[in-house]
């Protein structure tokens, strides 16, 4: 692994030299304080020093709405959408949206793949960058930090207000030749980055907690302050459900099966023929969607499926924080631990 100076003031010259390797998508101010992912038109438009977009990366690879295929009912054909294979590369990715797009390569590629996914997955390309945490990241905690450089080809980590850029892969090396606004230097550890928000816990220890958690009291107290909009599992960026539907036309001739985002949170989403709903309340959605980050999967990788990005948290209308919950069950769960022992 080597390790480049570069200079703030050169990284749009760096992101133009990328284009030459395919489309270039970074991200962009979107309104007064939000950012969005989007195609680079000009590299001087490109916010380094950012929180977190509004939806995570995942968009680029399982977009919010897709047209699957086109069919025509007058001559009983159909025609599949075709997803073209171009080169793109991701730049400005901070390390939890990385995480999260490897979790979603265990998702959507394990078993039988999905076939749209997949195309959009293996022609990309990334380019990481530190962050500065906001009060609501907690990634330290579910074991990403800020300099963890997994699945990136290159990463850039702010020191002094330059950068020194990592070079971590065969197609990094690639994408930097001919580039000559850097010179090899030693990397330097930076001091000072610490996270406001953190779960009690080392995250190994969460599966134990989440075990006897499914009937305790802070499920009822966080489902009744939810209002069930789903803006924490649309804006999650491992959360991967989905809903697929067909839409005809007014003429009844022609028509396409559409995919577009679910969320468990929807009081619809668990919904089956007859109107029965297994997850009609919201203590029992609330319930599922912390179990999906901490338990199921969790006991089957060994990791969380949270990679404490803080969407959930800040675009909240009601305030319910994930690691507040969290906490609020490590305590309760110590609580009953220290009963035990007393009885005993």
């Amino acid at each position: 692994m080597e390790c480049f100076s570069l200079l703030r003031s050169d990284v749009p010259a760096l992101i133009d030299h990328l284009g030459d390797f395919g489309e270039v998508i970074a991200p962009h101010g979107k309104g007064d304080v939000s950012y969005s992912f989007e195609v680079v038109r000009d590299s001087s438009d490109v916010v380094l020093d950012y929180n977190r977009t509004l939806l995570p990366l995942k968009k680029m690879f399982l977009p919010p709405v897709e047209k699957l295929i086109g069919f025509s009912l007058k001559n009983e054909s159909y025609e599949q959408v075709d997803v073209a294979i171009a080169p793109r590369v991701f730049f400005g990715v901070h390390s939890y949206e990385m995480q999260s797009i490897l979790r979603l390569d265990h998702s959507m590629l394990s078993g039988s793949a999905e076939s749209n996914y997949f195309k959009r997955r293996q022609s990309s390309r990334f380019v990481g960058i530190s962050f500065e945490p906001d009060e609501f990241h907690f990634s330290e905690s579910v074991g990403v930090v800020i300099e963890e450089m997994e699945g990136f080809d290159l990463f850039l980590n702010e020191v002094d207000d330059d950068f020194q850029l990592y070079v971590l892969t065969d197609n990094g090396q690639e994408m930097l030749n001919g580039f000559d606004k850097i010179n090899l230097t030693e990397p330097e550890i930076v001091e000072g980055r610490n996270f406001k928000k953190k779960i009690r816990y080392h995250y190994n220890r969460l599966p134990r907690v989440f075990q006897y958690a499914y009937h305790s009291d802070v499920w009822a107290d966080v489902a009744s302050r939810c209002v069930g909009c789903g803006a924490c599992t649309l804006t999650c960026p491992t959360c991967f459900c989905f809903d697929v539907q067909d839409h005809v036309e007014v003429t009844a001739e022609d028509g396409m099966r559409q995919r577009s985002w679910d969320s468990c949170m929807l009081s619809t989403f668990a919904e089956v023929a007859g109107g029965e709903n297994f997850r009609e309340k919201t203590i029992n959605r609330t319930r599922h969607r912390l179990f999906r980050k901490f338990k199921y999967i969790t006991d089957e990788e060994g990791l969380p499926w949270c990679v404490g990005c803080g969407r959930c948290t800040a675009f909240c209308p009601a305030g319910i924080s994930m690691p507040d919950i969290v906490n609020e069950l490590i305590q309760e769960d110590e609580k009953a631990q220290y009963h035990r022992t007393v009885r005993v």
